[in-house]
């Protein structure tokens, strides 16, 4: 029988973690945000070392995500997609900024194609990344796959700014501690 609905699931811990009634107003508050949903979700052991939370123009936290795919056995639970659909939900928009208000993404690690393809229609005016590609890469085994030559530009032109290197080091950090766990997803 076709399955007729779609569930997937954050962690229960996420409510231990986010304050939805705080701003959070630098970007490295935001970022900080993101990278401690991914060191987390690696201590539970509830999926990939990737954490994201979108913010609207106020600061406040609109939805998280983490890394979902081995849990919910659906290869596009990422952190970034499990928090653009949970916020696309909140809002019942299917384009976060549609209705004039700004919002941002910030995440743990930089997206993946998967995840780049989907913030160029999601509806972000802002993507703030801690880690780059090639730290996810290097320091474990995930393959992140191939991003257009110009990826900054390309959101750029689509009028989606981007800031990298958020408190990279400390998202390395993550990144290493989950890679030299031995865990794989």
């Amino acid at each position: 029988m076709l399955r007729l609905q779609i569930h997937l699931t954050l962690p229960p811990w996420i409510g231990d973690v986010v304050d939805d009634g705080k701003r959070y107003l630098t970007d490295e508050e935001r970022v900080g945000l993101a990278i401690e949903l991914s060191r987390r979700n690696i201590e539970h052991n509830q999926g990939g070392p990737f954490g994201a939370a979108v913010f609207n123009g106020d600061g406040r936290v609109v939805s998280v995500g983490v890394n979902r795919v081995i849990p919910q056995t659906c290869s596009i639970a990422h952190a970034e997609m499990m928090a653009y659909m949970s916020a696309q939900q909140r809002l019942a928009a299917f384009r976060l900024n549609g209705d004039g208000n700004r919002y941002t993404l910030a995440t743990s690690a930089q997206p993946c194609c998967q995840c780049y393809g989907a913030t160029v229609w999601a509806g972000v005016d802002e993507l703030l990344i801690g880690a780059r590609a090639e730290d996810v890469e290097e320091l474990t085994e995930f393959d992140e796959g191939p991003l257009p030559a110009d990826w900054v530009g390309e959101l750029e032109r689509r009028g989606i700014a981007v800031r990298r290197d958020i408190l990279r080091e400390q998202a390395r950090s993550v990144l290493a501690t989950y890679g030299q766990s031995g865990r794989h997803y």
